[in-house]
């Protein structure tokens, strides 16, 4: 009777499956039997919110397995991508013995429909494929293949036909080469027109890990010093700062990063002393320009900055006027605890987190007690309100709105001949309050001032689109990405992006770089926000709904008239900005 109820309701359609399971879960569980289903709930709660955020719908989910089910098979196979990087990830620090490994098999077929729920061979293949694949890897078939090969950059090996169990014709398989996808390769960028230089993280030579905050602050400080030179393109902290710990090949760094020249050495701290040693190195032939050690106390630490940077550009370009580079120095405080405690601060800045934003807010508050003139410690507290609010971890959104934009505008006060500062204060200030003619005018300061900052480049492409000039908007956040082409917070940009095309009425684009986002950050909420609301645009709203549901789940605070008081100069712009995410069914707020 059952049977042939659910056969009298059935319909068929034409679906991506993906099945995945953990490699070796039996072995686990038998090792660790609580440790292993606390593991697997861990994950899971990061891994399946993913599935929404790229359009799919979870099918089942029993024991280790996971099977859902997608109308795009590209969104398959990149929440497969994502999926399997973000495990990686969260597998990095643990033992081999005890990782959590998906194996992931994706197949596109015909599919029975009946009592919300999918049966047939389309979903038998997609498991089958799965126990083909590596642990950590993916597996997809033939259909799969050939629907996303000019889609997607990936690299894949050709497994042949493969015979699968209980399956009647024999399958053409592929394996994905999930750390070489082409959409991760490093691209070979073209040498800038000028002289150009990445600054690798120094060494801490202190013999105390509770020193390294410092070498890094030091490095951060030397790359703003040649910043600002406008002759000189320098490569952004975030990127060069993913060879922290790395043994690298300058060679290699100059052709990933686009350079000529890189720079690389140690800080030594003891006591008072400190000693900073560094090589300039011609990234094209390998061959050392010129090394240096300088040593001073710590009273004096912008004066070795100073004279670490000056060396630099002597070395680059001996005919520079020595004014300009006099002119690129700048004293941020007079008080070094002060300077100590912001350094404590943007390493928990750059984590992105939560945890990581109220750190930053605690100790940049000090350094302000310390110093009240201090513009980059006043734009840090500020930005921190800024993302706080934007990821919905604030409590009272006026109240911090207002304080936020206090700090915002003492940024731009005590910092006007600081680019940093100024970026930070005028991003601040537009987004929570919506002061958009300050927020420009010191954001085109800090632009002509440092030509070189990444983040400037990012942030103002954010302003732009909230004054509506998205094509503005594009320009900057891709000169931002040839500053950083490997910054980790690179999907800060992918979002700006996705607004910009958004405004513009080029859904399709927003969604393509929507996705590339999620997959580059799958735990920012911020990204499902223009996700939803280009499937909605494109009139996918099943798509935008299931993407929305994730997002309040994760960020129940947002509505759509939270940010009212964005891309209001532009009726048309502004109506496209809403749009979306009331189709998606977003609240009014």
């Amino acid at each position: 009777m059952g049977e042939r109820a659910i056969r009298a309701d059935t319909s068929r359609r034409l679906a991506a499956i993906l099945a995945a399971d953990v490699a070796g879960y039996s072995r686990l569980m038998g090792e660790n039997e609580d440790a292993t289903v606390r593991a697997l709930r861990d994950h899971q709660a990061v891994v399946v919110p993913m599935i929404a955020g790229f359009g799919g719908r979870v099918i089942d989910l029993a024991g280790d397995g996971i099977l859902a089910e997608f109308p795009s098979v590209v969104n398959a196979v990149n929440c497969a991508l994502a999926i399997q990087r973000i495990m990686a990830e969260r597998n990095a620090d643990v033992p081999p013995g005890r990782r959590m490994e998906f194996r992931v098999g994706i197949n596109l077929g015909d599919v029975l429909v009946g009592d919300e729920r999918i049966y047939g061979d389309g979903i038998n293949i997609a498991a089958r494929l799965e126990a083909l694949a590596e642990p950590g890897g993916i597996c997809i078939a033939g259909r799969v293949h050939e629907e996303v090969a000019s889609k997607l950059a990936l690299d894949c090996e050709d497994l042949g036909e493969q015979s699968l169990k209980n399956i009647a014709q024999p399958v053409r398989a592929w394996r994905v080469r999930v750390g070489v996808a082409a959409a991760s390769r490093p691209v070979r960028l073209a040498l800038p027109e000028k002289p150009s230089i990445a600054v690798l993280p120094f060494t801490n030579m202190s013999g105390d890990p509770e020193q390294e905050y410092f070498a890094d602050g030091m490095v951060e400080d030397i790359i703003t010093a040649l910043s600002r030179l406008g002759w000189l393109f320098v490569i952004a902290r975030n990127s060069s700062f993913t060879y922290k710990g790395k043994a690298v090949d300058v060679k290699h760094v100059g052709r990933e990063l686009g350079v000529r020249y890189v720079l690389e050495g140690s800080v030594r701290k003891a006591g008072a002393r400190v000693r900073i040693s560094s090589q300039l190195i011609d990234a094209s032939s390998g061959a050392h320009l010129w090394a240096d050690r300088f040593d001073g106390v710590q009273e004096d630490v912008f004066d070795l900055q100073d004279r670490v940077a000056a060396s630099v550009v002597g070395a680059i370009e001996p005919g520079l006027r020595r004014a300009e580079i006099e002119r690129s120095k700048r004293k941020p405080t007079e008080s070094l605890d002060a300077y100590d405690y912001l350094l404590r601060a943007l390493p928990e800045w750059y984590s992105a987190s939560r945890e990581g934003y109220e750190a930053a807010l605690r100790l940049a508050r000090k350094a302000i007690e310390l110093d009240a003139r201090y513009a980059v410690a006043y734009g840090l507290t500020a930005q921190c309100y800024v993302w706080q609010r934007t990821l919905g971890w604030t409590g009272d959104l006026a109240r911090d709105a207002a304080e936020g934009a206090r700090l915002a505008r003492a940024a731009l006060e005590f910092g006007q001949d600081d680019p940093t500062a100024l970026w930070m204060g005028a991003h601040a200030l537009a987004f929570l309050v919506g002061d958009l003619d300050v927020a420009e005018a010191a954001m085109d300061r800090s632009l002509a001032m440092n030509g070189n900052s990444a983040s400037a480049f990012c942030f103002s492409g954010w302003l732009r689109c909230y004054l509506c000039r998205p094509e503005l908007a594009l320009e900057h956040f891709d000169r931002a990405r040839r500053l950083s082409p490997l910054d980790p917070l690179h999907y800060m940009v992918l979002n700006g992006e996705v607004l910009a095309y958004r405004l513009l009425g080029r859904y399709q684009e927003a969604l393509d770089v929507g996705l590339r986002a999620v997959i580059a950050n799958p735990r920012w909420s911020n990204t499902l926000k223009g996700l939803c609301a280009a499937y909605a645009q494109l009139g996918r709203i099943d798509e935008a709904r299931a993407v929305a549901a994730q997002l309040l789940e994760v960020n129940p605070t947002f509505t759509v008239s939270q940010n009212r008081n964005l891309c209001r100069r532009d009726p048309v712009m502004h109506a496209r900005y809403v749009e979306g995410f009331r189709l998606a069914g977003i609240p009014e707020g």
